[in-house]
């Protein structure tokens, strides 16, 4: 029994400290590879030592004097005397930070929000600043942002490594900045928290159970917390709302992979749909940027819950607009699949096409094959969209989204699509 509370403990202070322990190790010397380390090595201590002796009274606390203890046994190796000046390594492995200070859980997602705006610094490579977020601060194996930005895992790696050696040089600390910096970092926290609550949701069984108490829920509090910190920018209320109108949806699926399409409206959350209309209400100003947008096109969607129909004009529109001020591949795609709905599948295949010759990484987004295989099942095109579906599968990561795509690849010789 106490092998199952050591590890339930472990993967409970892990889902919920991570962050906050590699912050506080990191603090003395900016070293974010090192702080990963330490804190990995850790949990591995845990694993060992919590069966045989009991769960701490204060996990957390274990874990950061571990951590450090194991990040000053680096510093004090030989090779690192040889490799860093003396004066350097002395500093750097000081202590810092009161060990114990800063471990209250209720305080996690501002000390979140820290460490999104630190790995916004304009020192970081744009590129990297969003993927250094989801993989440090909210825990996704690169494997699986590199998955959701269409990029070769190796790519992402080599992005990743290079900024954290970037965070290290230069010396950022770990705390929010001054309120007038702020607006100038949040469009990429903002893209780190909602790819936070999109990979939570929609790529992984294992976070789609989790993700209403977890890092889903948590992506939400985020976006409330930072809309309020920063109560003029219009596209912080509406990333709030926009996953408020996402999540008001959650509660459909029951396990099970349902289009939005054909969702039965009358399971949807009320109380988060109201929230999602007050809080795009609030996100209103006088220029329109990509959350307010995306947004927008949520609250068409939730309409039907009202008219029973979906406005695939106002959608259209909309999304014609997102791509003309913020051209991301699943835009793009997005706006193929709606122009499947309002002009036909033939002219969204052209569409997805010019898409596929002017950005290739397209080819890497499961939403990119499933698309098209959409639109060639209604262009009369069944053995195009078979191997269409089957591309889509093999992108796949969730079991329920890959149980629905086979089941629609395998209608098509049944004349059901």
């Amino acid at each position: 029994m106490i092998d199952v509370e050591a590890r339930e403990a472990a993967e409970h202070v892990a889902r919920t400290s991570t962050a906050r322990l590699i912050r506080l190790v990191a603090a003395g010397n900016g070293d974010l590879a090192m702080a990963e380390d330490a804190v990995a090595a850790a949990f591995e201590r845990a694993l060992t030592t919590w069966p045989l002796k009991g769960v701490p009274e204060s996990p957390d606390a274990w874990l950061l004097t571990v951590a450090r203890n194991q990040q000053r046994d680096v510093w004090k190796s030989s090779a690192r005397r040889t490799a860093v000046p003396l004066e350097v390594a002395t500093l750097a492995g000081a202590d810092a930070v009161d060990p114990f200070a800063d471990l209250d859980p209720d305080a996690i997602p501002d000390r979140r929000l820290a460490l999104l705006f630190a790995c916004a610094h304009p020192a970081i490579n744009p590129d990297a600043r969003v993927p250094l977020m989801l993989q440090i601060i909210f825990g996704f194996e690169a494997a699986q942002v590199a998955a959701v930005l269409g990029l070769p895992a190796s790519t992402l790696t080599k992005r990743l490594t290079r900024a954290k050696r970037r965070l290290r040089e230069a010396g950022i600390p770990f705390s929010i900045p001054d309120q007038s910096i702020l607006p100038d970092r949040l469009p990429a926290v903002l893209e780190a928290v909602y790819g936070c609550f999109a990979i939570a949701c929609f790529r992984s069984d294992d976070y789609q159970a989790a993700a209403p108490e977890c890092l889903a829920g948590e992506a939400r509090h985020l976006a409330l917390t930072l809309a309020q910190l920063l109560d003029r920018e219009s596209e912080a209320w509406a990333l709030a709302a926009l996953i408020c109108f996402s999540l008001s949806r959650s509660g459909s699926q029951q396990g099970e992979y349902i289009p939005l399409e054909e969702q039965d409206t009358e399971t949807w959350d009320s109380r988060l749909l109201v929230e999602g209309e007050v809080l795009l209400r609030r996100a209103s100003g006088s220029s329109l940027g990509r959350f307010q947008l995306e947004a927008a096109m949520q609250a068409v969607h939730a309409d039907r819950r009202r008219t029973g129909t979906t406005n695939w004009q106002v959608l259209a529109t909309l999304s014609a607009a997102l791509i003309h001020i913020a051209p991301t591949l699943g835009a793009l795609v997005a706006h193929a699949a709606i122009t499947t709905e309002t002009a036909g599948p033939e002219a969204a295949l052209e569409q997805l096409e010019k898409v596929a010759v002017q950005h290739p990484a397209v080819m890497r987004l499961q939403v990119f094959h499933a698309t098209r295989a959409h639109a060639l099942v209604r262009a009369g095109e069944p053995r195009s969209a078979h191997a269409a579906f089957a591309q889509a599968i093999d992108l796949t990561e969730s079991s329920s989204v890959r149980t629905w795509l086979r089941k629609r690849q395998e209608a098509i010789f049944h004349g059901k699509s």
